[in-house]
């Protein structure tokens, strides 16, 4: 089976040059997504692109509809999810401008739905390796063919928002290890995983948070400015990712629910079976 690939762009990237086709409106069972989709063909490949925050940019981190998007991304064939997204740096090579293509997620967000599952029919499935890492080559591979400095791995720490760091709070998470923050990542990538969805970021860096000395606050006005600077090796990057795709996968995304649900068959909810159908459709 060829691989549909699902782009989900995140601040400053909410449409994708040279990407043919139409915009579809997709109703999940958790409601519709953030926006409606962009349904064609960008390098040979089906190629479907969300915009998460809706064009216009509507929905704040805390609103964006989390499950109905990947819901509807699943529903309409796709395989391969990349996601962009706009990020403080923690590290000074790490420089804003650059891109970073995360393997790891530290998640701080609050009161968000984090799973499909639940009381009725629930399940656990691992994310020690959260994103596919034949996908995140991929993608460091099209953003260099783009001209983009590509860090390869990196800790993202999603944070609840909107607000941005306290200087103490950029100072701790920094002292953990990690290199990045943003908004939106979580829980987009536990529901990528629960829908067997090969899930890669790809973060772009806008600034160095509020621990860097040069940087006593977020300015949005310098945000904006690296977002518009970034923009087109963003759409660069994901014009060069169908060359680059490979339908291979060596972190297990596409079984990912083999033996994770732990309701007993009899005993599951059979609306909320119904409505993982389609997600889960290949285990339930």
């Amino acid at each position: 089976m060829d691989p549909v690939l699902g782009i989900i762009g995140g601040s400053g990237l909410y449409g994708i040059e040279g990407l043919d086709g139409a915009w579809r409106a997709v109703d999940t069972p958790w409601g519709a997504p953030s926006d409606e989709i962009l349904d064609g063909t960008l390098g040979g490949l089906r190629v479907l692109f969300l915009p998460r925050h809706g064009r216009g940019h509507v929905h704040d981190p805390a609103t964006i509809p989390y499950l109905a998007n990947i819901a509807a991304l699943k529903s309409l064939g796709a395989t391969h999810v990349v996601s962009v997204s706009a990020v403080g740096s923690f590290r000074e090579e790490m420089a804003p401008g650059h891109f970073v293509v995360v393997d790891q997620f530290v998640d701080r967000t609050r009161g968000r739905p984090a799973s499909f599952f639940g009381t009725g029919c629930v399940a656990h499935v691992s994310l020690a390796h959260p994103i596919c890492d034949t996908l995140a080559t991929a993608c460091a591979a099209a953003a260099r063919e783009a001209g983009a400095t590509v860090h390869e791995g990196g800790i993202y720490l999603a944070m609840e928002g909107p607000q941005f760091s306290s200087l103490a709070e950029s100072a701790l998470y920094r002292a953990w290890g990690c290199d990045v923050i943003g908004m939106t990542n979580m829980p987009e990538a536990r529901l990528a995983r629960e829908a067997e969805l090969h899930y890669a970021t790809i973060a772009m860096v806008t600034d160095y948070d509020s621990w860097h000395p040069d940087h006593g606050a977020v300015e949005i006005a310098e945000i904006i400015a690296t977002l518009k600077a970034n923009a087109h090796l963003a759409r660069a990057t994901v014009a060069a990712l169908p060359a680059h795709l490979d339908a291979s996968c060596g972190t297990g995304c596409a079984t990912a629910l083999d033996h994770a649900i732990m309701t007993a068959p009899e005993a599951r909810d059979p609306a909320l079976i119904e409505r993982l159908r389609v997600v889960a459709g290949r285990v339930v």
